[in-house]
């Protein structure tokens, strides 16, 4: 009884790991982020109380863009065409950890292409799989 009782345990936890895979993205994001931003994206990291200026609730962003996420907007301020004061430098203030890779193209909302990374690519779509996550 003992046995069939860890093996549903061990595939219990299987289900839950796959469930839970790391997306692209993801690592960068807790890595790099999460300290201001929070997991959740919600600006509740744990940086914010020594911080200036209050992180940026990630996961409203295309809340209060008229429900459309802010794709050009979030990719600039990522890979440092749009700086952001707030950071001190232009962001990341990890340098030009994000400019290595493959270049990509998205499309905007209005089909409008923009070329950035695969790392700056994958860290916006993790970004965006956030939305809603306060909700």
């Amino acid at each position: 009884m003992k046995a069939l009782g860890l093996c549903a345990a061990l595939a219990f936890m299987g289900v839950g790991s796959a469930a839970m895979a790391e997306t692209p993205g993801q690592a960068d994001y807790e890595r790099y982020c999460a300290s201001c931003h929070g997991l959740e994206g919600t600006g509740h990291g744990p940086m914010r109380a020594v911080l200036t200026l209050p992180p940026t609730d990630l996961s409203a962003l295309s809340a209060v863009n008229g429900g459309t996420f802010p794709l050009e907007r979030v990719v600039k301020r990522i890979d440092g065409r749009d700086p952001l004061v707030a950071h001190g430098s232009p962001m990341p203030v990890y340098g030009t950890l994000f400019d290595y890779g493959k270049s990509v193209t998205l499309e905007m909302p209005s089909g409008e292409k923009i070329m950035t990374t695969q790392p700056v690519a994958d860290l916006v779509a993790y970004i965006k799989g956030l939305q809603g996550a306060a909700e």
